[in-house]
């Protein structure tokens, strides 16, 4: 009888444990929208990459999921929606093609096009959501093939505005919020996912830092983890001139935030590499110069639990 009682407790005890368990983001994909290596890309690291699957490198989206009820979220939908989803499955444990939403962030390629495998050709989703702002909820409606998706329900179209938090269930809420970036087709946002815990803010693009009002020390300060653009690490990464593609470089991010006591710095991780990128390429005296520094590189796999 006692030992019966005692599996009794235990079991509960697990139980309880298990439905406690706190919300987490899991990193799919750390490149920039082409991956790692690029299309095309014919230097001497791309053909290492090429010739070596350890060092191609998934484009860049994270997960949020949701333990407690088994909930989980993609935040933006790359040419490698595929096998996230596969990693997905494989890190909870849960076998079935449920997707409580996506979340966009703008209409690059990279972070978009993924859309494409909930098509009748694929998978052939029922009506699942997709969280976008009114351009990008235009773009999507108004050119095939993805209107396609909408007009025969693949998915559902769930409108967002800046800075207006959607909740998603009783402890966590998604806020986004507008960045400066090339908006050709659509608005970009970046966002601030809230648990009843802590905040995590996810900005894949943005241009520098200079023409965003929010300052970025700011934004550390009030989060508890980041993940941030880090598409090239310095000027002259590559052969055209980069104020056509303007990011942020690390070392600006770096000597920006260089005031910041290390427990703050410690909570910026770098994600959405260029192929060009030393730290994608894993050049280890600048990955442990970055270290040194006090800040962390994403990689696919990293789980954040808050």
């Amino acid at each position: 009888m006692v030992r019966l009682v005692v599996i009794i407790a235990l079991w509960t005890a697990l139980a309880a444990g298990a439905r406690g368990a706190r919300p987490y983001v899991l990193v799919l994909g750390t490149a920039q929208d082409a991956g790692v290596p690029q299309i095309g890309c014919d230097s001497p690291f791309c053909r290492r990459a090429w010739s070596n699957v350890k060092l191609r490198e998934m484009v860049s989206s994270i997960a949020l999921i949701d333990p407690d009820t088994g909930e989980r979220w993609i935040f933006d939908a790359t040419p490698d929606l595929p096998e996230q989803f596969e990693l997905i499955k494989r890190t909870t444990g849960d076998r079935s093609n449920r997707i409580e939403g996506i979340f966009l962030t703008h209409a690059h390629i990279g972070h978009y096009t993924g859309l494409m495998y909930l098509g009748r050709e694929s998978m052939n989703t029922s009506g699942v959501r997709v969280y976008a702002m009114p351009r990008m909820r235009d773009m999507l409606t108004q050119n095939a093939p993805w209107s396609q998706l909408v007009a025969i329900r693949n998915i559902t179209l769930e409108p967002l505005a800046d800075q207006a938090a959607v909740k998603l269930n009783s402890r966590i809420s998604v806020e986004p919020f507008l960045v400066p970036h090339r908006d050709e087709f659509s608005e970009t946002v970046g966002y601030r996912i809230r648990t009843n815990r802590q905040t995590l803010v996810f900005i894949p693009d943005i241009d520098k830092w200079s023409k965003w009002p929010t300052p970025l020390s700011d934004l550390v300060r009030s989060s508890d983890h980041l993940l941030i653009d880090a598409t090239f690490y310095a000027d002259g990464e590559i052969a055209r001139p980069m104020s056509e593609v303007p990011h942020p470089f690390v070392v600006e991010t770096m000597e920006l935030l260089k005031g910041l006591p290390a427990k703050e710095r410690a909570k910026v991780h770098f994600i959405h590499f260029n192929h060009s990128n030393p730290l994608v390429q894993r050049r280890h005296e600048i990955l442990r110069e970055v270290r040194r520094r006090g800040f962390r590189i994403a990689r696919v796999g990293l789980k954040l639990v808050f």
